[in-house]
């Protein structure tokens, strides 16, 4: 038996050690992952340093972590084939701190402001997290290099160390000892328990990790692995494993990159949308982050946008320390790096998709478009974003077709230097929307919009390819007039004099009935099958949008619009001579109603039908009158 000293812990290291032993609120397995790191870091020193010294290392054991639980003893042991420690690399490792800042984790810890894992993390200490679930800690050691004694760390993490050589002939590298403290003997000492932690945490660790004879990590970390050795089976199986779907993956991308920062990603992009940012679903998204295999953070939200949030997978980094805590991963310069690469290798993969196979990317599209459409907030990928999105089009023969804008600026007609879009709630409705009569007329492509976010969309893209996008209902109609009309004008003989003049008292007229309901009463010249229709004033906000607008202020009034006549209208025209033998005939005013409110229900502000239904009513009552009369 070698000699034994006792030495004190500096200062900070007993003050880090009482906020160990004494947390209550933090998790305690995280204690399991720090050892395992430990233990893979020594695996792989050794690895290195036996492939480039003849340093008569013993190649005959095999390069594992080991994991034994004693239930009667209370203690859970990690052992490692490592590189070991000698003396003095025990009382730096071990008995030293790297860091200072432990009053800061102490002023931290005490406020609560955060987890005692996360600040482990900051300050570099991941070692002593075991004080967390340990009453006392034995690491016993023997270093690789040659002659080197075994070395006995022992401590009950309050004011000191022990440190002991034995003359006790055992292989390299380092065995730790948890005495656990009672209330956590159960779980610790627990091995489907152990088997979980090791499986959540350290599951693509470099080497085997066996818990009594299974071997843990039975995974491989195929995003490691070079691309042409790899089967898609292998992909698929891998992808299940991630996200437990029991389908093959829609796609993947497996990506390895060296610069600007060093780093391996698998993603895949899954065959179902599942929504991830409406409902209880909502944070149920983001790719793992691991260091060197080891898994730093599940979900991590920082390295794809939201909009990109139905891609699932793992990246993997050397460059980011392997304990790094929450709020420094926000701040870091390597993840936004790593960030902004990743985003711009998923849409490269989306671009070449659609250029491909445009069938597959509509399918894609189908499942993730409405997740996917959130990006129109991303500026810095504008152009990128413009391409990718879709929509229907009137050009489509049902709602399941799309478009994209570059095949709606191939198919525009001469001289045209808009893309024109309507939003509805469904092609029915936008069938009978007044506003897109013109567009019919003359043949020229409308995009139907069916969700408010595609208006969003809209007003951020803005041109394309030297087109500006155009609201339909904001169209001028001189600059649609000049296009030839690819369907037949409706044959109305042209207004004489007097029905002109007369048409300017209806209007008039029509005015005094509604008051204050519409600012103005006026010709339309984009009107063609309706009678009327309303529009805004200021021409600049779509109706849809006004409505969110509304939504979002909580306002439920009926907003002030202008009311268009079609002056080539049959009902109109019927006004027209009714109003010209009496212009106090109470079928005007009950027109004047009429028509309003209809367009008012066209455009979704109608929220009483009463009168609407009630005025239907008579006039279909008096009508079939007028018209068993005639048939008498």
């Amino acid at each position: 038996m070698g000699r034994k000293t006792t030495h004190k812990f500096k200062a900070e290291i007993s003050q880090l050690l009482d906020i160990l032993v004494h947390s209550l609120y933090t998790n305690k397995e995280i204690f399991l992952r720090e050892l395992v790191s430990n233990a893979s870091d020594a695996l792989e020193k050794y690895r290195f340093q036996s492939s480039t010294a003849d340093n008569g290392a013993d190649d005959s054991l095999p390069l594992e972590i080991r994991i034994e639980t004693d239930e009667e003893a209370g203690t859970v042991t990690v052992t490692d084939t490592g590189v070991g420690m000698t003396r003095e690399e025990v009382m730096a490792n071990i008995g030293t701190i790297a860091h200072s800042g432990t009053a800061q984790i102490a002023k931290l810890a005490q406020e609560g402001k955060e987890s005692l894992d996360t600040l482990i993390g900051r300050f570099g200490v991941g070692f002593y997290s075991v004080y967390m679930v340990a009453d006392e800690v034995t690491v016993k050691t023997r270093s690789m290099q040659p002659d080197s004694p075994v070395i006995v760390w022992t401590s009950d993490g309050r004011t000191d160390y022990k440190l002991q050589e034995l003359d006790e002939d055992l292989p390299r590298g380092t065995s730790i000892t948890v005495q656990l403290k009672d209330d956590l003997k159960g779980q610790f000492t627990n091995t489907a328990h152990i088997k979980q932690v090791l499986t959540k945490h350290s599951n693509f660790v470099n080497f085997p990790i066996m818990v009594g004879d299974e071997r843990v990590n039975t995974v491989p970390a195929l995003w490691r692995e070079p691309k042409f050795q790899i089967k898609p089976e292998q992909y698929a199986e891998f992808y299940k494993f991630l996200t437990f779907d029991s389908e093959d993956p829609f796609d993947t991308m497996h990506i390895s990159v060296d610069a600007p920062v060093q780093f391996n990603a698998l993603m895949f992009i899954p065959p179902k949308s599942t929504d991830f940012l409406t409902g209880m679903n909502r944070d149920n998204w983001g790719l793992d982050l691991y260091v060197r295999r080891v898994l730093i953070q599940h979900q991590n939200k920082d390295l794809l946008p939201e909009y990109l949030s139905f891609v699932r997978g793992v990246v993997d980094t050397e460059d980011l320390p392997l304990n790094i805590s929450r709020e420094t991963l926000q701040d870091n310069v390597l993840m936004r790096k790593i960030s902004s690469t990743l985003t711009k290798q998923v849409l490269s993969h989306l671009e070449k998709m659609a250029a491909d196979n445009a069938d597959r990317y509509a399918e894609f599209w189908k499942e993730h478009g409405s997740i996917f459409k959130a990006g129109y907030m991303d500026f810095i990928h504008k152009d990128r974003y413009a391409k990718l999105v879709r929509f229907n089009s009137s050009e489509q023969e049902d709602a399941d077709g799309l478009t994209s804008l570059a095949d709606y600026v191939s198919r525009a007609r001469e001289g045209q230097k808009e893309i024109y879009y309507a939003y509805g709630a469904s092609r029915e409705a936008l069938a009978l929307n007044p506003h897109l009569e013109m567009f019919r007329r003359k043949g020229i492509e409308v995009l139907y919009l069916y969700e408010p976010i595609d208006e969003f969309a809209m007003d951020t893209i803005r041109e394309f390819e030297e087109f500006k996008l155009v609201a339909a209902e904001h169209a001028d109609p001189a600059a649609l007039d000049a296009f030839e009309s690819k369907a037949d004008e409706p044959d109305v003989p042209e207004l004489n004099e007097e029905q002109s003049s007369t048409l300017d008292k209806l209007m008039a007229r029509i005015k005094e009935v509604l008051g204050d309901s519409v600012s103005e009463v006026k010709v339309s010249a984009r009107l063609s099958d309706s009678p009327v229709c309303l529009s805004n004033p200021d021409g600049h906000v779509t109706s849809s949008m006004d409505k969110i607008m509304r939504a979002v202020s909580k306002d439920t009034s009926i907003p002030v619009k202008v009311l268009e006549i079609n002056p080539d209208h049959a009902l109109v025209r019927n006004m027209i001579d009714i109003y010209a033998k009496n212009n106090d005939d109470p079928f005007v005013e009950q027109a004047a109603r009429q028509l309003y409110e209809s367009a008012l229900l066209l455009e979704g502000y109608l929220t009483d039908p009463h009168a609407l239904v009630g005025r239907i009513q008579s006039l279909l009552t008096q009508s079939s009158g007028w018209y068993v009369k005639a048939e008498d």
